[in-house]
């Protein structure tokens, strides 16, 4: 492949590349799309079903995200259910019952006034009770066959997606993007090393040899920011990985039962799910720590870690005002000690009845080897921990770095959307626009 020139080079195999890929062959007229990969598979790391908690975000259980946000996220998740009515085989999307689940007078309170600020964006939710709950989640709502002692209400729905096998959909928009007119190479194995700007393109060096780019976009998760280091760009930023762990209990939930976001804590609530690899498991979690490392369980990766976070007086400053929060502060350390196998069961099963009530100790399994590593961006320059997805757009330039942690998986398309309408922008090739809204968005563009 030494000294191959193609219009579009993706590197990154996960599902952020692969719906690149997809958009880009299916609405542009791009002649050749190149996609490079350093694993041996497709979507191998945080896109793979044992990487992330399966979950099509739609806004409707995320009790962090703001009712904007919520209106934005649901319609990109939309987009996955518009594009697997498009396709013949479907093995990626599933529907299961989801809730936000309330314990408690002033979880309730706050819950029962979310439910009805959101029922215009989402009307298919409803109000639950607890008899309800119970015939929809009997362990979430009954100890022993009997009512559980809390105040429980739930806002929830029972005939939605909920689900998605990220790796699946990801070899699923390669599947279609070969059934396009574009050129697609897709070389697994195939490690980028170097990128090199030139006056008309850029060179990516590999082990497989050299390619040629006239744009090139990088969906690398947490090493998209040490390439676009290579260049110059985003100096002003550093990478804190956070890895998400989880236990498996047999099955007890019929669908995803999510709670209550605390305010002060800028990382995920705690939630079950059924699990679409492990079918008579049900998944508890996600804890969340902090981990020198970029890739969680691939080995190595320790020194990549040290390049990207760039510790300096502005990163400690960052520790320390998270640190010095109690309510932070106690989160973290709790969740290292998730990681300890003497305790943890003991410590995770107390904060897991929430969910379960009935739950034991010896009830729940550690799930080894399950779950990813996220990259959060630390902004240098206001000194803040940037929660959600990043990108690095350089002006003039055809170059596109993004860093997406969750809900990155769900709003795939959406973010292949807008990178495809900045590539037809500076290629000066054609993006049928018309086609995405009618066919991916349900009539209506996303707003920018």
């Amino acid at each position: 492949m030494k000294n191959r020139t193609f219009d579009v080079v993706i590197v990154g195999g996960g599902i952020s590349g692969s719906a690149l890929t997809y958009l880009l062959s299916k609405y542009t007229n791009v002649g050749s799309v190149a996609m490079l990969e350093k694993y041996g598979s497709l979507a191998p790391l945080n896109s793979h079903a044992r990487s992330n908690s399966q979950t099509l975000h739609c806004g409707d259980i995320e009790t962090n995200y703001t009712l904007e946000k919520a209106k934005l996220v649901k319609q990109q998740a939309n987009m996955i259910v518009h594009y697997a009515d498009q396709v013949e085989k479907n093995d990626f999307l599933y529907s299961f019952p989801k809730m936000i689940l309330a314990v408690g007078e002033d979880e309730c309170e706050r819950l029962e006034k979310r439910h009805h600020e959101f029922a215009e964006a989402f009307p298919y939710m409803e109000l639950w009770d607890a008899k309800r709950i119970a015939e929809v989640e009997p362990a979430v709502a009954l100890i022993d066959g009997k009512p559980r002692p809390e105040k429980i209400i739930a806002s929830g729905c029972t005939d939605e997606y909920s689900a998605v096998n990220y790796g699946n959909l990801a070899k699923s928009f390669i599947n279609s993007a070969r059934n396009t007119s574009t050129e697609i190479n897709v070389s697994l194995s195939c490690e980028v090393e170097k990128i090199t700007k030139f006056d008309d393109h850029y060179e990516l060096i590999t082990p497989q040899g050299t390619f040629l780019a006239k744009f090139v976009v990088v969906s690398a998760g947490a090493h998209s920011l040490l390439l676009a280091n290579q260049l110059g760009h985003g100096m002003d930023m550093s990478i804190l990985p956070m890895a998400g762990s989880f236990y498996y209990v047999p099955k007890m939930l019929n669908g995803k039962v999510y709670t209550m976001q605390n305010d002060k804590l800028p990382f995920a609530a705690l939630h079950g799910d059924p699990d679409l690899i492990e079918l008579d498991k049900t998944r508890l979690g996600p804890t969340a720590l902090v981990l020198p490392k970029l890739e969680r369980y691939t080995g190595g990766t320790y020194w990549d870690f040290w390049k990207s976070l760039k510790l300096d007086g502005k990163v400690i400053r960052v520790f320390w005002d998270l640190m010095k929060d109690s309510t932070i502060r106690n989160y973290i350390f709790r969740n290292f000690a998730f990681e300890i196998p003497i305790i943890r069961q003991k410590l995770f099963a107390k904060d897991a009845s929430k969910i379960i009530p009935s739950l034991k100790p010896e009830d729940l399994e550690y799930a080894a080897g399950i779950g990813g590593l996220r990259p959060q961006v630390i902004d240098k320059t206001t000194m803040q921990l940037k929660l959600g997805e990043a990108s690095i757009v350089p002006k003039d330039e055809n170059l596109i770095f993004n860093m997406t942690p969750s809900p990155g998986a769900t709003t795939c398309l959406g973010n292949a959307y807008r990178d495809a309408q900045i590539i037809a922008e500076r290629l000066g090739i054609e993006l049928d626009k018309d086609a995405i809204i009618n066919e991916l968005l349900g009539g209506s563009d996303i707003p920018r």
